[in-house]
């Protein structure tokens, strides 16, 4: 047999989750996937939303109500990196569906805080669980779409943070009026449990885990996933694979992410989340207040930033369906290059509401398209043994990005700076992400990971 067929009995798995039409059971990880995404979206919004509540009850000064604000993207910050790189150690499925526990637990925690101490506790424990979601949770649904598909499953895997977040505001209205803002959580995490079951049930291991790792059940998941999307499970043991992925079975360590060219790689892929996750925050985060500034009422300012949500669950979609035909890192800088503008038109447009509502909704929905960029170009850079390390660490360095936003937009607003000059100021670092990706798309990917 030559070296060509070699590879390609060695893949055939594989190489049919990558080329082969998506079926049923694959659309199902999507959707669970989705579902996670957006019961996230729920929960961190949440505390936005029920900040009022929060703020009165215990008393907080506005910096105090921050920093419980802050505790969430924290935990994530935490829980991305640490429980990503325990993801390519023990396996990616039981990682996500234990972080997914953990996430539950602290939703129904948050709701019973006695002070403010113990609510800042639990929202870290919370953010530490949709960390490790968000690490894991990606490379499942990216290496569980076909090529032609996978941009467009991570758009409405993405899309799922904003369906969330908007579902969150309309339960955040009904139930604390009625209930208080305890409710809020209690009914997210109740919701949270039905999801945990579902994903336990449905969503399986890694193919490149079992195979790069070959942990003692490899064999057994291994037919069960080739029988789910309709490939001959003879052919998808390990025996019949001939040591596929056997290059990769070493321990997965933090310094592969620095070997080599992938030193590049990881500085590259770290600079885009810092940049991209910085410009969606202080976007989503300050415009509502900047409004304001900018001459509107309060209430405007609650429209505008409506307006980019509703923007923001459709952006993440356009970008799977754009990254169907183009390559992703294609799309990404497009996106990233229209981004940049219409954040500049769109604070130049406030003198008129409905012009800057519509421009709103485009600001959203091109920001939301950037972040399903990163969730879908990323996991393609790294090999089977450090790809849930090398996602998590990047979330990890966006979560970074996403603390110091807010707290950068507030200081430089202190420091008399104008509505345009701070928007200004993110357009330009989200072209300096563009130029990092364009470099990105200059080095080959993993040679297992697209």
């Amino acid at each position: 047999m030559s070296q060509t067929q070699t590879t390609t009995t060695n893949r055939d798995l594989r190489g049919h989750l990558e080329h082969a039409p998506m079926t049923a059971y694959q659309w199902a990880i999507v959707a669970i996937a989705v579902l996670l995404n957006a019961n996230d979206g729920f929960d961190v919004a949440a505390m936005s939303f029920v900040s009022l509540g929060v703020e009165t009850e215990f008393g907080l000064t506005g910096s105090e109500l921050g920093t419980v604000i802050s505790a969430t993207l924290i935990g994530m910050a935490i829980g991305a990196f640490a429980i990503g790189r325990l993801a390519d150690i023990v396996g990616r499925r039981w990682t996500v569906v234990g972080s997914a526990v953990v996430s539950t637990v602290g939703m129904f925690l948050a709701s019973s805080s006695a002070d403010v101490v113990q609510l800042g506790v639990w929202r870290v424990l919370t953010g530490l669980g949709v960390g490790g979601i968000l690490a894991s949770i990606t490379v499942i649904t990216a290496e569980y779409s076909n090529r032609r598909w996978r941009g467009f499953a991570i758009g409405l895997y993405t899309a799922g943070y904003g369906v969330g977040a908007f579902l969150g505001g309309i339960a955040a209205n009904g139930l604390q009026e009625g209930y208080g803002w305890r409710a809020v959580f209690l009914v997210g995490a109740s919701v949270s449990v039905l999801i945990v079951i579902a994903l336990a049930l449905i969503v399986p291991e890694s193919v490149q885990f079992l195979v790069a790792r070959r942990p003692a059940y490899a064999d057994r998941a291994l037919r069960g996933i080739a029988k789910r999307v309709g490939f001959d499970p003879e052919r998808a043991s390990l025996d019949a694979s001939g040591g596929s992925g056997a290059h990769e079975t070493g321990a997965s360590r933090i310094g592969d992410l620095f070997r080599g060219r992938m030193l590049l790689v990881t500085v590259l892929i770290w600079a885009a989340f810092f940049t991209v996750m910085f410009g969606f925050y202080f976007v989503n985060s300050w415009t509502p207040r900047l409004m304001v500034e900018a001459g509107m009422t309060a209430q405007q300012g609650v429209y505008i930033g409506m307006a980019l949500a509703i923007g923001g669950a459709v952006g993440s979609v356009l970008y799977g369906l754009v990254a169907v035909r183009v390559s992703r890192e294609r799309a990404l800088v497009g996106f990233l290059v229209l981004t940049a503008i219409a954040i500049v038109v769109f604070v130049l447009s406030t003198a008129v509401l409905t012009v800057a509502f519509v421009l709103g909704v485009v600001t959203g929905l091109l920001v939301n398209g950037c972040i399903a960029g990163l969730y879908s170009v990323a996991p393609a850079r790294y090999g089977t043994a450090t790809r849930a390390t090398g996602v998590g660490a990047a979330l990890a360095v966006g979560r970074v990005g996403a603390i110091f936003a807010p707290i950068a937009g507030g200081a430089l607003l202190d420091l008399g700076w104008s509505t345009f000059a701070l928007y200004a100021s993110t357009a330009a670092l989200l072209l300096v992400g563009a130029v990092v990706t364009v470099a990105l798309g200059w080095i080959p990917g993993s040679d297992d990971g697209d």
